[in-house]
């Protein structure tokens, strides 16, 4: 059996469409549906069982899971831990370490007594402003100086990883920014891909910030982008792959500015550039990201050797095959 906490979200939902490729079903899902719409994402997949997360916590502290993981089960071979709070702009920090530290932790714990793969969710977001640079080195971990409450929550198990001596057995991910289908349910955490599709589509146009530095342009702000379906294969890539152990960063590699961006969605929907720059909130400027861009050797050197898609595949892809006929991965 495979669990995949998160399942119903953005990740999650492709790394089970991939499972299911690859001929998978025997798939726990474990998530949080609550008002949104992310049960939409779950209706095209093959799972053997669904668990609300406090149900499965529950079980989990109760020793039940491991006792008798689930009926007709062959027992636990891997966790896929996708599932957390994912919002930037959070600031209960006790809810935060609650739900991205705390449990991370028993999950790990417990697939480790298990003999079972344990990969999960790091964050990009724990590399700060950068100035420490992008290596997923697990020994500059303690160097790392996240900007907000999310990233700091996410590097906190990443460090605990690594004092315990837990860090060479698992695999933590830290995903740059992601996009593709299934992501409508993050609200303001959506992709600009999506919000921009939303703008053009309602008024013809698409509002980006302002820079406020003057070393970049309007516009020219960069981040690694990689499509979804690249991040699960990625993610997928390490289920088998038990030598490779450690912190992996999952991104495309390069950089791509707003501009770019913005004229790869334009395009798919075949309108004109139309862009207009907004000054940045000054809630966010001092702790926003000019540049981001994974360094990928270490990932490349654990054996993954699929083609990471170009943005502008990717973008069209997107827009053309899942918002415009309003499709879900394995629809």
């Amino acid at each position: 059996m495979i669990i995949v906490t998160g399942g119903a979200g953005l990740i999650g939902s492709a790394v089970i469409n991939k499972l299911n490729q690859l001929g998978r079903e025997d798939i726990l899902v474990v998530d949080h549906l609550g008002h949104s719409d992310k049960w939409r994402n779950l209706a095209p997949l093959r799972f053997m069982d669904y668990m609300e997360k406090d149900d499965f916590e529950a079980q989990l502290d109760g020793g039940s899971l491991k006792r008798q993981p689930l009926h007709g089960s062959s027992g636990l071979e891997a966790i896929f831990h996708l599932g957390a709070c994912s919002a930037t702009t959070e600031l209960d920090a006790t809810y935060l370490i609650r739900n991205n530290f705390e449990y991370t932790r028993k999950l790990a714990l417990t697939a480790l007594d298990a003999n079972a793969r344990f990969i999960y969710a790091s964050s990009a977001a724990t590399y700060g402003d950068g100035l420490n640079g992008f290596k997923d080195d697990d020994e500059q971990l303690p160097q790392l100086r996240p900007m907000n409450m999310y990233g700091y929550s996410k590097q906190l198990f990443d460090l605990w990883a690594l004092r315990h001596k837990v860090l060479d057995k698992i695999v933590g991910l830290k995903y740059f920014n992601v996009f593709g289908p299934n992501e409508h349910h993050k609200g303001d955490m959506r992709s600009l891909v999506l919000k921009a599709y939303e703008q053009i589509l309602a008024t013809g146009q698409l509002k980006l910030f302002k820079s406020h530095r003057p070393d970049y342009t309007d516009g020219e702000q960069v981040r690694d982008f990689i499509y979804v379906k690249d991040a699960a294969a990625a993610t997928i890539h390490f289920l088998d792959n038990r030598q490779a152990n450690g912190i992996f960063n999952i991104g495309g590699g390069n950089t791509v500015s707003w501009n770019r961006l913005a004229s790869a969605v334009f395009n798919a929907m075949d309108r004109p550039m139309n862009i207009e720059y907004i000054d940045m909130p000054e809630a966010i400027r001092n702790t926003y990201q000019y540049h981001t861009c994974a360094e990928t050797a270490k990932v490349r050197a654990a054996g993954f050797t699929s083609e990471i898609t170009s943005v502008e595949e990717a973008v069209a892809d997107y827009v053309r095959n899942y918002l415009v006929p309003g499709k879900r991965l394995g629809d």
